[in-house]
């Protein structure tokens, strides 16, 4: 199982300005038209299949928090990233949450 962090606890850390400061990367790994449907601000979009081809873009010196639509998704890709020398969290209740929470979302 994945370390997990919490929608609010996501959104301290995005407002303390850890992704400007390169201390956090919020990595969304629901499919690209999912991804274009609302996503955390500042998120980065890699699909959960394409993770291991495309790992490289990610810093080992940045803690990821990993965000999908409910959590299913984000716990298998940050227990894989985990496994591989990533210091990564999964978001718990992912962006469905977040959107219920009331947290702005970004649409492009």
């Amino acid at each position: 199982m994945s370390k997990q962090m919490t929608v609010a606890e996501l959104k301290a850390r995005i407002d303390a300005g850890e992704i400007d400061n390169g201390t956090l990367t919020v990595l969304d790994v629901r499919e690209i038209r999912e991804f274009h449907t609302g996503h955390v601000p500042g998120a980065i979009n890699i699909p959960m299949a394409l993770i291991p081809l495309r790992v490289h873009e990610l810093r080992r010196s940045s803690e990821i928090a990993v965000i999908c639509e409910a959590g299913g998704r984000s716990s298998q890709s940050a227990a894989w990233l985990e496994q591989n020398g990533y210091s990564a969290a999964s978001v718990t209740g992912g962006t469905g949450y977040w959107r219920s929470s009331g947290y702005d979302i970004v649409n492009d």
